[in-house]
Protein backbone atom coordinates (compact mmCIF):
# COMPACT_ATOMS: atom_id res chain seq x y z
CA UNK A 1 0.00 0.00 0.00
CA UNK A 2 1.47 3.36 -0.98
CA UNK A 3 0.47 6.92 -0.35
CA UNK A 4 1.64 10.40 -1.18
CA UNK A 5 3.59 10.45 2.08
CA UNK A 6 5.88 7.73 0.77
CA UNK A 7 6.31 8.47 -2.91
CA UNK A 8 9.36 10.68 -2.37
CA UNK A 9 12.49 10.39 -0.26
CA UNK A 10 12.33 10.73 3.52
CA UNK A 11 12.62 14.52 3.37
CA UNK A 12 10.24 14.89 0.43
CA UNK A 13 13.01 15.26 -2.16
CA UNK A 14 14.42 12.41 -4.28
CA UNK A 15 17.93 11.45 -3.27
CA UNK A 16 20.53 13.43 -5.23
CA UNK A 17 18.06 16.00 -6.54
CA UNK A 18 19.09 19.65 -6.68
CA UNK A 19 17.83 22.01 -3.96
CA UNK A 20 14.71 23.78 -5.17
CA UNK A 21 14.63 27.54 -5.49
CA UNK A 22 13.36 29.03 -2.24
CA UNK A 23 14.64 26.17 -0.07
CA UNK A 24 16.95 26.74 2.88
CA UNK A 25 20.09 28.55 1.76
CA UNK A 26 23.59 27.35 2.70
CA UNK A 27 25.08 28.99 5.80
CA UNK A 28 26.30 32.47 5.03
CA UNK A 29 24.39 32.76 1.76
CA UNK A 30 22.12 35.68 1.14
CA UNK A 31 18.38 35.28 1.75
CA UNK A 32 16.54 35.11 -1.61
CA UNK A 33 14.72 38.31 -2.48
CA UNK A 34 11.10 38.22 -1.25
CA UNK A 35 11.62 35.26 1.12
CA UNK A 36 10.06 35.65 4.57
CA UNK A 37 10.17 33.77 7.88
CA UNK A 38 11.75 30.42 8.66
CA UNK A 39 12.48 27.83 5.94
CA UNK A 40 9.25 26.21 4.74
CA UNK A 41 8.75 22.49 5.15
CA UNK A 42 6.11 20.02 3.99
CA UNK A 43 5.14 19.49 7.64
CA UNK A 44 4.47 23.14 8.49
CA UNK A 45 2.50 23.50 5.25
CA UNK A 46 0.17 20.74 6.43
CA UNK A 47 1.50 17.34 5.25
CA UNK A 48 3.20 15.12 7.82
CA UNK A 49 5.48 12.59 6.12
CA UNK A 50 6.39 10.91 9.40
CA UNK A 51 2.69 10.26 10.07
CA UNK A 52 2.49 8.52 6.70
CA UNK A 53 5.40 6.29 7.67
CA UNK A 54 3.66 5.49 10.95
CA UNK A 55 0.50 4.46 9.07
CA UNK A 56 2.52 1.97 7.02
CA UNK A 57 4.05 0.52 10.16
CA UNK A 58 0.64 0.18 11.80
CA UNK A 59 -1.12 -1.54 8.91
CA UNK A 60 1.62 -3.77 7.49
CA UNK A 61 0.50 -6.91 9.34
CA UNK A 62 -3.18 -6.02 8.93
CA UNK A 63 -2.84 -5.93 5.15
CA UNK A 64 -0.80 -9.14 5.13
CA UNK A 65 -3.64 -10.91 6.98
CA UNK A 66 -5.83 -10.63 3.85
CA UNK A 67 -3.49 -12.67 1.64
CA UNK A 68 -5.13 -15.31 -0.56
CA UNK A 69 -3.86 -17.56 -3.36
CA UNK A 70 -2.72 -15.36 -6.23
CA UNK A 71 -1.79 -12.30 -4.19
CA UNK A 72 1.85 -11.31 -4.60
CA UNK A 73 4.12 -8.56 -3.35
CA UNK A 74 3.92 -6.64 -0.11
CA UNK A 75 3.01 -3.25 1.29
CA UNK A 76 5.13 -0.37 0.03
CA UNK A 77 5.35 -1.40 -3.63
CA UNK A 78 4.23 0.89 -6.44
CA UNK A 79 1.45 -1.49 -7.47
CA UNK A 80 -0.38 -4.58 -6.25
CA UNK A 81 0.25 -7.87 -8.03
CA UNK A 82 -2.13 -10.79 -8.50
CA UNK A 83 -1.60 -14.04 -10.45
CA UNK A 84 -4.83 -15.34 -11.99
CA UNK A 85 -5.45 -19.09 -11.61
CA UNK A 86 -6.18 -20.14 -15.18
CA UNK A 87 -6.58 -23.76 -14.14
CA UNK A 88 -9.74 -22.77 -12.24
CA UNK A 89 -10.72 -20.18 -14.83
CA UNK A 90 -9.56 -21.36 -18.29
CA UNK A 91 -11.60 -18.61 -19.96
CA UNK A 92 -11.64 -15.84 -17.36
CA UNK A 93 -13.81 -12.75 -17.53
CA UNK A 94 -12.57 -10.05 -15.18
CA UNK A 95 -15.27 -8.08 -13.38
CA UNK A 96 -14.56 -4.76 -11.65
CA UNK A 97 -16.39 -2.22 -9.54
CA UNK A 98 -15.64 0.89 -7.52
CA UNK A 99 -17.62 2.51 -4.72
CA UNK A 100 -17.47 4.49 -1.48
CA UNK A 101 -19.46 4.69 1.74
CA UNK A 102 -21.28 7.98 1.09
CA UNK A 103 -22.34 10.23 3.93
CA UNK A 104 -22.27 7.35 6.38
CA UNK A 105 -18.72 8.59 6.83
CA UNK A 106 -20.11 11.78 8.43
CA UNK A 107 -21.63 9.68 11.20
CA UNK A 108 -18.29 7.96 11.74
CA UNK A 109 -16.59 11.36 11.91
CA UNK A 110 -19.14 12.79 14.34
CA UNK A 111 -18.72 9.85 16.71
CA UNK A 112 -15.02 9.20 16.18
CA UNK A 113 -15.88 5.57 15.44
CA UNK A 114 -14.07 4.34 12.34
CA UNK A 115 -13.72 0.63 13.12
CA UNK A 116 -16.55 -0.63 10.86
CA UNK A 117 -16.65 1.89 8.03
CA UNK A 118 -13.98 -0.07 6.13
CA UNK A 119 -16.14 -3.17 6.24
CA UNK A 120 -18.92 -1.10 4.64
CA UNK A 121 -16.55 -0.18 1.83
CA UNK A 122 -15.70 -3.79 1.07
CA UNK A 123 -19.37 -4.81 1.08
CA UNK A 124 -20.30 -2.05 -1.37
CA UNK A 125 -17.59 -3.21 -3.80
CA UNK A 126 -17.59 -7.02 -3.60
CA UNK A 127 -21.37 -7.30 -3.49
CA UNK A 128 -21.52 -5.50 -6.83
CA UNK A 129 -19.11 -7.83 -8.66
CA UNK A 130 -20.76 -10.98 -7.27
CA UNK A 131 -23.96 -9.90 -9.06
CA UNK A 132 -22.19 -11.01 -12.25
CA UNK A 133 -21.37 -14.34 -10.62
CA UNK A 134 -17.78 -13.22 -10.05
CA UNK A 135 -15.53 -14.30 -7.18
CA UNK A 136 -13.83 -11.22 -5.68
CA UNK A 137 -10.06 -11.51 -6.04
CA UNK A 138 -8.46 -8.31 -4.80
CA UNK A 139 -9.29 -4.82 -3.60
CA UNK A 140 -7.51 -1.48 -3.40
CA UNK A 141 -8.54 1.37 -1.13
CA UNK A 142 -8.20 5.15 -1.19
CA UNK A 143 -8.30 7.08 2.08
CA UNK A 144 -8.31 10.88 1.80
CA UNK A 145 -7.96 13.02 4.93
CA UNK A 146 -7.54 16.66 5.81
CA UNK A 147 -5.03 15.80 8.53
CA UNK A 148 -3.38 12.41 8.84
CA UNK A 149 -4.11 10.77 12.19
CA UNK A 150 -2.36 7.36 12.11
CA UNK A 151 -4.69 5.76 14.67
CA UNK A 152 -7.74 6.76 12.63
CA UNK A 153 -6.35 5.40 9.36
CA UNK A 154 -5.30 2.20 11.11
CA UNK A 155 -8.85 1.74 12.40
CA UNK A 156 -10.28 2.25 8.91
CA UNK A 157 -7.83 -0.16 7.29
CA UNK A 158 -8.48 -2.78 9.97
CA UNK A 159 -12.15 -2.64 8.98
CA UNK A 160 -11.24 -2.97 5.31
CA UNK A 161 -9.03 -5.95 6.10
CA UNK A 162 -11.81 -7.61 8.09
CA UNK A 163 -14.18 -7.14 5.15
CA UNK A 164 -11.62 -8.58 2.75
CA UNK A 165 -11.14 -11.64 4.95
CA UNK A 166 -14.92 -12.18 5.06
CA UNK A 167 -15.18 -11.72 1.30
CA UNK A 168 -12.15 -13.89 0.57
CA UNK A 169 -10.33 -11.21 -1.41
CA UNK A 170 -6.86 -9.78 -0.88
CA UNK A 171 -6.11 -6.16 -0.01
CA UNK A 172 -3.23 -5.67 -2.45
CA UNK A 173 -2.71 -1.92 -2.36
CA UNK A 174 -4.08 1.52 -1.76
CA UNK A 175 -3.44 5.17 -1.17
CA UNK A 176 -3.54 7.39 1.91
CA UNK A 177 -3.63 11.03 0.87
CA UNK A 178 -3.40 14.07 3.15
CA UNK A 179 -5.11 17.12 1.61
CA UNK A 180 -4.80 20.14 3.91
CA UNK A 181 -6.65 23.13 2.55
CA UNK A 182 -8.83 21.01 0.28
CA UNK A 183 -10.31 19.17 3.29
CA UNK A 184 -10.89 20.15 6.90
CA UNK A 185 -8.66 18.66 9.63
CA UNK A 186 -11.33 16.10 10.65
CA UNK A 187 -12.59 15.32 7.14
CA UNK A 188 -12.21 11.75 5.86
CA UNK A 189 -13.34 10.14 2.62
CA UNK A 190 -13.03 6.56 1.53
CA UNK A 191 -13.25 4.72 -1.78
CA UNK A 192 -12.43 1.25 -3.03
CA UNK A 193 -11.86 -0.66 -6.24
CA UNK A 194 -12.33 -4.42 -6.57
CA UNK A 195 -11.58 -6.97 -9.28
CA UNK A 196 -13.24 -10.36 -9.51
CA UNK A 197 -13.38 -13.22 -12.02
CA UNK A 198 -16.04 -15.45 -13.52
CA UNK A 199 -15.65 -18.20 -16.09
CA UNK A 200 -16.89 -17.15 -19.52
CA UNK A 201 -20.40 -18.41 -20.12
CA UNK A 202 -21.29 -18.49 -16.44
CA UNK A 203 -22.07 -14.79 -16.05
CA UNK A 204 -25.32 -13.97 -14.25
CA UNK A 205 -27.71 -11.44 -15.75
CA UNK A 206 -31.03 -10.65 -17.44
CA UNK A 207 -30.25 -13.01 -20.31
CA UNK A 208 -30.76 -15.96 -17.94
CA UNK A 209 -33.91 -14.77 -16.16
CA UNK A 210 -37.20 -16.52 -17.05
CA UNK A 211 -40.85 -16.20 -16.15
CA UNK A 212 -41.53 -18.44 -13.17
CA UNK A 213 -38.25 -17.66 -11.37
CA UNK A 214 -38.60 -16.82 -7.70
CA UNK A 215 -37.01 -13.96 -5.76
CA UNK A 216 -34.81 -15.20 -2.93
CA UNK A 217 -33.71 -12.33 -0.68
CA UNK A 218 -31.00 -11.88 1.90
CA UNK A 219 -32.15 -9.44 4.59
CA UNK A 220 -30.22 -6.37 5.68
CA UNK A 221 -30.31 -5.50 9.39
CA UNK A 222 -29.71 -1.79 8.76
CA UNK A 223 -29.23 0.98 6.21
CA UNK A 224 -26.00 -0.50 4.80
CA UNK A 225 -24.37 2.56 3.16
CA UNK A 226 -27.29 4.09 1.32
CA UNK A 227 -29.78 6.86 1.97
CA UNK A 228 -27.76 8.44 4.76
CA UNK A 229 -28.37 11.98 3.58
CA UNK A 230 -32.11 11.53 4.10
CA UNK A 231 -31.63 9.47 7.26
CA UNK A 232 -29.38 12.10 8.88
CA UNK A 233 -31.70 14.90 7.78
CA UNK A 234 -34.72 13.25 9.39
CA UNK A 235 -33.19 11.77 12.53
CA UNK A 236 -30.55 14.33 13.44
CA UNK A 237 -31.80 17.59 11.93
CA UNK A 238 -35.60 17.44 11.81
CA UNK A 239 -36.20 15.17 14.82
CA UNK A 240 -33.18 16.50 16.69
CA UNK A 241 -32.12 13.11 18.00
CA UNK A 242 -28.74 12.82 19.70
CA UNK A 243 -26.26 10.30 18.36
CA UNK A 244 -25.69 9.20 21.96
CA UNK A 245 -29.40 8.85 22.72
CA UNK A 246 -31.56 5.75 22.23
CA UNK A 247 -32.34 4.85 18.64
CA UNK A 248 -36.07 4.94 19.51
CA UNK A 249 -38.23 4.67 22.60
CA UNK A 250 -37.25 1.53 24.45
CA UNK A 251 -34.17 0.82 22.33
CA UNK A 252 -31.14 -0.54 24.17
CA UNK A 253 -28.73 0.84 21.58
CA UNK A 254 -27.98 4.40 20.46
CA UNK A 255 -28.76 6.29 17.28
CA UNK A 256 -25.04 6.07 16.46
CA UNK A 257 -25.05 2.31 16.98
CA UNK A 258 -27.97 2.00 14.58
CA UNK A 259 -26.50 4.25 11.90
CA UNK A 260 -23.09 2.60 12.13
CA UNK A 261 -24.43 -0.96 11.89
CA UNK A 262 -21.88 -2.53 9.53
CA UNK A 263 -23.01 -3.70 6.12
CA UNK A 264 -23.41 -7.44 5.64
CA UNK A 265 -20.95 -8.87 3.09
CA UNK A 266 -23.17 -11.04 0.89
CA UNK A 267 -20.63 -12.22 -1.69
CA UNK A 268 -19.59 -15.47 0.10
CA UNK A 269 -23.24 -16.51 0.49
CA UNK A 270 -24.03 -15.85 -3.17
CA UNK A 271 -20.97 -17.86 -4.20
CA UNK A 272 -22.11 -20.69 -1.89
CA UNK A 273 -25.49 -20.69 -3.65
CA UNK A 274 -23.73 -20.87 -7.01
CA UNK A 275 -21.63 -23.81 -5.85
CA UNK A 276 -24.75 -25.58 -4.61
CA UNK A 277 -26.70 -25.10 -7.83
CA UNK A 278 -24.87 -23.00 -10.42
CA UNK A 279 -27.42 -23.22 -13.21
CA UNK A 280 -30.38 -22.40 -10.96
CA UNK A 281 -29.21 -18.91 -9.96
CA UNK A 282 -29.99 -16.71 -12.94
CA UNK A 283 -29.32 -13.17 -11.72
CA UNK A 284 -28.52 -11.21 -8.61
CA UNK A 285 -29.40 -7.65 -7.56
CA UNK A 286 -27.44 -5.75 -4.91
CA UNK A 287 -29.96 -3.38 -3.32
CA UNK A 288 -28.16 -0.06 -2.89
CA UNK A 289 -29.09 3.50 -3.89
CA UNK A 290 -32.47 3.52 -5.62
CA UNK A 291 -33.92 0.81 -3.42
CA UNK A 292 -35.46 -2.51 -4.38
CA UNK A 293 -37.27 -1.30 -7.49
CA UNK A 294 -34.39 0.50 -9.20
CA UNK A 295 -31.83 -2.23 -8.53
CA UNK A 296 -34.04 -5.24 -9.24
CA UNK A 297 -35.10 -3.71 -12.56
CA UNK A 298 -31.44 -3.76 -13.66
CA UNK A 299 -31.50 -7.55 -13.93
CA UNK A 300 -34.89 -7.99 -15.62
CA UNK A 301 -35.35 -8.86 -19.29
CA UNK A 302 -37.70 -6.61 -21.25
CA UNK A 303 -40.48 -9.19 -21.33
CA UNK A 304 -40.69 -9.92 -17.59
CA UNK A 305 -41.72 -8.16 -14.39
CA UNK A 306 -40.67 -8.83 -10.81
CA UNK A 307 -43.50 -9.02 -8.29
CA UNK A 308 -42.21 -8.27 -4.79
CA UNK A 309 -44.64 -9.28 -2.06
CA UNK A 310 -44.51 -6.77 0.79
CA UNK A 311 -44.97 -8.43 4.15
CA UNK A 312 -42.85 -11.49 3.34
CA UNK A 313 -39.91 -10.03 5.28
CA UNK A 314 -39.49 -7.91 8.39
CA UNK A 315 -38.72 -4.23 7.76
CA UNK A 316 -36.15 -3.06 10.34
CA UNK A 317 -37.41 -0.55 12.90
CA UNK A 318 -35.05 2.21 11.72
CA UNK A 319 -37.01 2.55 8.47
CA UNK A 320 -40.27 2.82 10.38
CA UNK A 321 -38.78 5.61 12.51
CA UNK A 322 -37.42 7.53 9.51
CA UNK A 323 -40.79 7.38 7.77
CA UNK A 324 -42.63 8.44 10.93
CA UNK A 325 -40.36 11.24 12.08
CA UNK A 326 -39.86 12.67 8.61
CA UNK A 327 -43.38 12.05 7.30
CA UNK A 328 -41.65 10.33 4.40
CA UNK A 329 -44.08 8.73 1.95
CA UNK A 330 -44.01 5.02 1.25
CA UNK A 331 -43.00 5.65 -2.35
CA UNK A 332 -40.10 7.87 -1.27
CA UNK A 333 -38.92 5.31 1.29
CA UNK A 334 -38.93 2.61 -1.40
CA UNK A 335 -36.99 4.87 -3.81
CA UNK A 336 -34.25 5.66 -1.31
CA UNK A 337 -33.77 2.71 1.06
CA UNK A 338 -33.42 -1.07 0.81
CA UNK A 339 -36.23 -1.49 3.41
CA UNK A 340 -34.44 -4.48 4.88
CA UNK A 341 -33.37 -6.43 1.79
CA UNK A 342 -29.70 -6.19 0.85
CA UNK A 343 -29.42 -8.78 -1.94
CA UNK A 344 -32.01 -10.49 -4.15
CA UNK A 345 -31.29 -13.64 -6.17
CA UNK A 346 -33.47 -14.62 -9.12
CA UNK A 347 -33.67 -18.40 -8.96
CA UNK A 348 -35.26 -21.20 -10.96
CA UNK A 349 -38.36 -22.20 -8.97
CA UNK A 350 -37.64 -25.95 -8.99
CA UNK A 351 -34.29 -25.35 -7.24
CA UNK A 352 -35.32 -22.54 -4.91
CA UNK A 353 -35.32 -24.76 -1.83
CA UNK A 354 -31.75 -25.91 -2.55
CA UNK A 355 -30.58 -22.32 -2.97
CA UNK A 356 -32.35 -21.14 0.19
CA UNK A 357 -30.76 -23.98 2.15
CA UNK A 358 -27.30 -23.12 0.85
CA UNK A 359 -27.78 -19.48 1.81
CA UNK A 360 -29.11 -20.30 5.27
CA UNK A 361 -26.09 -22.51 5.90
CA UNK A 362 -23.95 -19.36 5.71
CA UNK A 363 -24.06 -18.02 9.27
CA UNK A 364 -22.45 -14.73 8.23
CA UNK A 365 -25.69 -13.53 6.59
CA UNK A 366 -29.29 -13.32 7.87
CA UNK A 367 -31.56 -16.23 6.85
CA UNK A 368 -32.77 -16.11 3.24
CA UNK A 369 -36.47 -15.68 2.46
CA UNK A 370 -38.58 -15.95 -0.71
CA UNK A 371 -40.15 -12.54 -1.39
CA UNK A 372 -41.73 -12.81 -4.84
CA UNK A 373 -41.58 -14.12 -8.38
CA UNK A 374 -40.97 -13.26 -12.03
CA UNK A 375 -44.02 -12.92 -14.27
CA UNK A 376 -44.62 -11.87 -17.87
CA UNK A 377 -44.38 -8.11 -18.28
CA UNK A 378 -42.34 -5.20 -19.55
CA UNK A 379 -39.24 -5.13 -17.35
CA UNK A 380 -40.72 -3.36 -14.30
CA UNK A 381 -40.82 -4.10 -10.59
CA UNK A 382 -44.17 -4.26 -8.84
CA UNK A 383 -44.33 -3.74 -5.08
Amino acid sequence: MTDEHRTLGENGTPEGAETLEGAESPEGAETPEGAVGQPATYANSGVDLSAGDEVVSRIRDVVASTARPGARGSIGAFAGLFALDTDRFPHPVLVSSTDGVGTKMLVAQATGRFDTIGLDLVAMCVDDVVCSGAEPLFLLDYVAVGKLVPERVESIVRGIAEGCRVAGCALVGGETAEHPGAMGPDDVDLAGFVVGVVEAGRELGPQRVAVGDVLVALPSPGLRSNGYTLARHVLLERAGLSLDGPAWDGATHSVADELLTPSVVYAPAVLAALRACATAVHACAHVTGGGIQANLSRVLPRDADAVVERGTWEVPRVFVEIARLGRVTDDEMARVFNLGLGMILLVEASHAETVVSALRAMRSVPPAVVVGEIVAGTGTVRM
